[in-house]
């Protein structure tokens, strides 16, 4: 049974913040790949800044082309949209039966986690790998979160905290500021040479 860790995210734009912690994951677990699963529209995000699917997908792909053991997903581009991650495993499941999928995700969003589409059957089958976020002071939510952490499926990983947000980054080259840090090198000349978030 091969084992796929799925990436979830608009990755609008990819930065090195994801690819220090999908690095991190392979080398900490027992995954064998890690998918970015490029998402096109995620229910609970606003639509008008992202850019165009194939292009997020692009940069995603341009910047693992050196990480053997990603890979880049457009899975959920021909999967009716708003996009849930619960039907793009099923999907992913039928497809794949001698795979077994495991769910990335932030601290931020096992608070959420009660607000996903049947986040029980989730948490059935799958085994979720939440690695730490710096979260808010809003602490309040009514699923018991510390009994979710203590859930057999889920799994705390203790990968550096990277404060990146691409909101930030998309802000910046707005403003004509340098990037160049922040994304991997191809990623960057991908934006440099276009007009994207200008």
């Amino acid at each position: 049974m091969k084992k796929i860790g799925l990436f979830f995210g608009s990755f609008n734009p990819i930065h090195i913040g994801h690819l220090i912690l999908a690095n991190y994951i392979l080398e900490h677990s027992d995954m064998q790949e890690l998918w970015f699963v490029v998402s096109p529209q995620n229910p609970f995000k606003d639509k008008k800044s992202l850019l165009k699917d194939h292009n997020r997908l692009d940069m995603v792909q341009l910047a693992i082309k050196n990480y053997p053991k990603m890979r880049a997903s457009n899975v959920e581009f021909s999967l009716p949209t708003p996009s849930y991650t619960i039907d793009t495993l099923t999907y992913l499941q039928e497809k794949h039966p001698d795979y077994s999928f495991s769910l990335i995700m932030g601290e931020d969003n096992l608070k959420s986690l009660h607000k996903w589409k049947n986040y029980e059957l989730l948490l059935k089958n799958h085994q979720i790998i939440v690695y730490p976020r710096i979260l808010g002071e809003d602490i309040s939510t009514p699923l018991n979160v510390t009994e979710l952490k203590n859930h057999e499926n889920i799994h705390q990983i203790n990968a550096p905290i990277i404060e990146l947000s691409a909101t930030e980054i998309r802000n910046m080259i707005k403003e004509g500021k340098n990037t160049r840090p922040m994304l991997p090198p191809e990623v960057f000349e991908y934006l440099d040479g276009s007009s994207f978030y200008k």
